[in-house]
């Protein structure tokens, strides 16, 4: 409708048309805009459904409002942007695109944000879509419900309403998307963290067969909790309000008295020390079956990694790591029990850790049950079509951090420059090192392939920002600790 060189470039889309802005390197960017209704009202628990349309032009230059949610508390908001945007259209997304033109049929690539599945949003600086877009990549990135709004259980609701905005969202981009330059059958989504569960859940997931052609999963496995770990969260905040465990009564209660008692009954809930949690179940309607299953049968090709050392953004900013320290073997043996693991196991990560204490080999024990060892499963059971594996290796400039969970974001954006990277990054992170990582992620968009082999289900992965497998084993054989 209009050409990248306008300064304020439109698109149509099947509900109207909506005006964007230029910016840095003449991508165009769109923000804000609806891809099903206000979740509000008789549709808090409901299904996504439709937006209206509109008439005229709507302006699409600012973030539209994130999901109701809590903000991070000490020490995770100095270290993790989450802008908080208030508003009622939550269910909304953005794109960046170099022309938003139906004749550029680009490849486009769609965000899931992660963040606990309880915050985030797509207006996070680090997941500027910018650079993608300037490389020849349609960015979408979208905002879907959270905590007990997308993921609390209900015997009168939908399961699963944050995957079902997610589906809505990817909807949306069939059906659009080719009016801001991109090409509907050369869809990637990707996610980090939640997100990655979330794409994981898309694998598997009967309404969102078709709507992609790649996926990545960065720090994510494929997963459902049992009900009986979510379940308890909605019994425990109705006691709270003294209301019934039912979306009807929930519905009925203010929106900052619902995410109150959500705040209460998490604080001891945590991606290493477990507990009840707000996540994905198997649902007959949404999510049937195993997802792992699904997602190893899948012929959707797969870009999947880890961080060398995810459990640090868990246990060193709370001082974790030091207390774990303090209990020496027992930690270790803790985790390992905790873990699964057996003690051949602890052996083995000794010897591939020379030199790790307590609390780094109990981090790693817990995150390898919990996260890299179902990727590294999933990898090596796909035979539809391949998966490649990478893991990465730059510590981080803040003290402790080392490469812990979240760091890889501000290089696969390619978005160090934006202050929030710094927050996790430190402030002299390597532009080399996003250069590369940056080029793989959009290779795998352009070609389906991020520039090395497949997973062969047993050799090293791909490492970005440390020595390679091959010359860590040099390393250890002259006594150096890489």
């Amino acid at each position: 409708m209009s050409s990248a060189g306008d300064a304020r470039p439109r698109a149509g889309t099947r509900y109207g048309v909506v005006e964007g802005r230029v910016e840095e390197d003449g991508v165009s960017v769109f923000r804000g805009i609806p891809y099903a209704a206000p979740p509000v009202g008789a549709l808090r628990f409901a299904a996504p459904r439709p937006p209206a349309a509109w008439d005229g032009v709507r302006d699409a230059g600012a973030f539209g409002p994130t999901a109701p949610k809590v903000p991070y508390r000490d020490p995770y908001a100095a270290l993790l942007a989450d802008p908080e945007i208030p508003g009622d259209g939550c269910l909304n997304l953005n794109v960046w695109t170099p022309e938003p033109s139906r004749r550029a049929r680009l490849p486009v690539m769609v965000w899931i944000h992660g963040g606990a599945l309880t915050r985030g949003s797509s207006a996070v600086p680090v997941y500027d879509g910018a650079a993608f877009a300037r490389d020849g990549v349609v960015l979408v990135s979208l905002n879907y419900r959270l905590g007990v709004l997308g993921y609390g259980v209900f015997p009168d609701a939908p399961a699963n309403r944050g995957l079902l905005d997610q589906i809505a969202a990817l909807a949306w981009v069939r059906d659009n998307i080719e009016a801001f330059g991109g090409d509907p059958d050369r869809v990637t989504v990707f996610g980090e963290s939640a997100g990655a569960i979330s794409v994981g859940a898309l694998l598997a997931a009967p309404g969102a067969a078709g709507l992609f052609a790649g996926a990545v999963m960065q720090s994510g496995p494929p997963e459902v909790l049992p009900r009986e770990r979510t379940r308890p969260l909605v019994r425990r905040m109705a006691s709270l309000l003294k209301v019934p465990a039912t979306a009807k009564a929930f519905g009925a209660v203010a929106l900052p008295g619902l995410l109150a008692a959500q705040e209460a009954v998490l604080r001891r809930s945590g991606p290493v020390t477990g507990g009840a949690a707000f996540g994905l179940i198997a649902d007959p309607d949404s999510l049937p079956g195993d997802p792992t299953a699904a997602a190893a049968a899948s012929s959707v090709p797969l870009l999947l990694g880890w961080t060398a050392e995810e459990h640090r953004l868990w246990l060193a900013p709370t001082g974790t790591m030091r207390v774990l320290d303090r209990l020496g073997p027992l930690a270790v043996e803790l985790a390992r029990v905790r873990s699964g693991k057996d003690r051949a196991d602890v052996r083995a990560l000794r010897t591939a850790l020379p030199g790790a204490g307590p609390a780094d080999l109990a981090g790693h024990l817990l995150t390898d049950r919990l996260l890299r060892d179902p990727l590294r499963r999933l990898a090596g059971a796909r035979r539809a079509a391949p998966s490649h594996v990478y893991e990465f290796r730059w510590p981080s400039g803040v003290p402790g951090l080392g490469a812990c969970h979240a760091l890889e974001l501000g290089f696969v954006f390619d978005t160090l420059h934006k202050p929030q990277s710094a927050w996790l990054a430190g402030p002299e992170a390597p532009q080399a090192l996003a250069d590369e990582m940056h080029a793989a992620w959009v290779r795998f968009a352009v070609e389906g392939d991020p520039g090395w082999a497949p997973w062969d289900g047993d050799g090293p992965p791909k490492v970005f920002g440390g020595p390679s497998w091959e010359e860590r084993d040099a390393q250890r054989a002259v006594g150096v600790t890489p």
